[in-house]
Order: C-alpha cells, then sequence, then structure tokens
C-alpha cells in the first residue's frame, strides 16, 4: 500500500538537502547570458493561478526574439490568437503570480523565471512585437522574482530532441481523435483535423 508524504520532514527523509550552491541558485534579475537564451527561444511555458489556486500552463510559441528583454527586471510578451478562453489572462488579473520555462530546440538546459505578471494594452513596444506585419492587442510584462538554469538531466530522459525516439505519427492520436473522445461529437475526426489545420494557416497572427 502507498505511503503518502505529508509532512517536509517525511520528504526529505526520502530526499536528501540540495548542495548549498543549488538552493541558492536563482537570481532576481536578468544577467546577459540569460537575456540571449531568452531571445534564442521560440517556446515557453506559462503558468498561471486563479484567486482559488487552481493552476493553468499555457503553451506560448513565436519566431525567436519575440520575447522581449526590456531591462534586467521585465520581460514582455505578445498575447497571439487562439481560442478566447482567456485561462492565462483572466488568471493573472486574480493572480499576478507566473512562472516560465524556456525551451530552445536542440538545448536540453531550460531557463526558469518565476515573477509578477500585468497584462497591458498599447504597450510602446507593441512594433517589436509584430509577427507577419501584426502586432498583439495586448502584452504581458513579467517581473522577475526568481531566475534559474535548469540542468538537461529531464530532457534527457525523454529524448525530446532525439528523432530516434519520436514515435510514427499514427501512434498518436490526431487533434480531432481525442476531441472526438473528448465530447463524442458526431463530426468525423478527420473534418476537425481539417478545419483545425486550416484555422492554424489563416488564424495564426
Amino acid at each position: 500500500m502507498s505511503r503518502v508524504i505529508r509532512s517536509l520532514a517525511e520528504l526529505r527523509a526520502v530526499v536528501r538537502e540540495p548542495a548549498k550552491q543549488v538552493a541558492e541558485k536563482a537570481i532576481d534579475h536578468i544577467d546577459a547570458e540569460s537575456a540571449r537564451f531568452i531571445r534564442a527561444s521560440p517556446f515557453f511555458l506559462l503558468a498561471t493561478t486563479n484567486a482559488e489556486g487552481d493552476a493553468d500552463v499555457s503553451p506560448r510559441g513565436d519566431p525567436p526574439g519575440s520575447v522581449l528583454v526590456l531591462d534586467d527586471r521585465t520581460l514582455a510578451f505578445g498575447d497571439r490568437k487562439g481560442n478566447r478562453r482567456l485561462d492565462s489572462l483572466t488568471n493573472i488579473l486574480d493572480q499576478p503570480r507566473v512562472g516560465m520555462i524556456f525551451l530552445v530546440p536542440g538545448i536540453g538546459d531550460t531557463l526558469r523565471l518565476n515573477g509578477t505578471a500585468r497584462i497591458v494594452a498599447d504597450a510602446p513596444y507593441a512594433a517589436d512585437l509584430a509577427v507577419q506585419g501584426v502586432a498583439p492587442d495586448l502584452a504581458i510584462e513579467v517581473t522577475v522574482q526568481e531566475l534559474y538554469l535548469h540542468c538537461a538531466k529531464a530532457l534527457l530522459r525523454s529524448g525530446l530532441w532525439d528523432l530516434s525516439t519520436w514515435p510514427e505519427r499514427s501512434e498518436v492520436p490526431t487533434a480531432g481523435q481525442i476531441a472526438r473522445s473528448q465530447h463524442r461529437v458526431p463530426v468525423p475526426a478527420r473534418l476537425i483535423d481539417a478545419a483545425l489545420r486550416r484555422d492554424s494557416r489563416v488564424n495564426r497572427y
């Protein structure tokens, strides 16, 4: 029978304390090399929570350089067209604390950032966030509280960048197949997939 861990003492009985340099590795600003990493990243994960503490993680992707490092404490990125649920944005209105993980293709190390976010309109740098000639209506500014490097072990274990580990496309359900499974919609999966492919082409920016 599983034993539920309910205290830090129980947890530390299993996992020993980290080395001092690891425990104290977080910094409170964006250093020059971390800024380079952020500019090279075309993809990051944005974690938010609402007032009740319900968590959400949203994938965000744009060409490298689309996350702007405004100064050594602040970065900004555009809010692109999506499904209009506004999960991340309404969470930020409720609770501005956010977490971010930046990835660079082929690189095992990631950059983790925790901070506070705010939503802005009519930003003076909006033109710098434009992609394919389209500037976003809204931007999210994040003030850094913690920033640190995360080692490559997770990506190495997963083989994420190793093409030899990638599954055949037929082994993974399509978005249309997942939608049918989740919601029992009568529309054939192939038609859902075709509609989603079209939307991704014409409604990206």
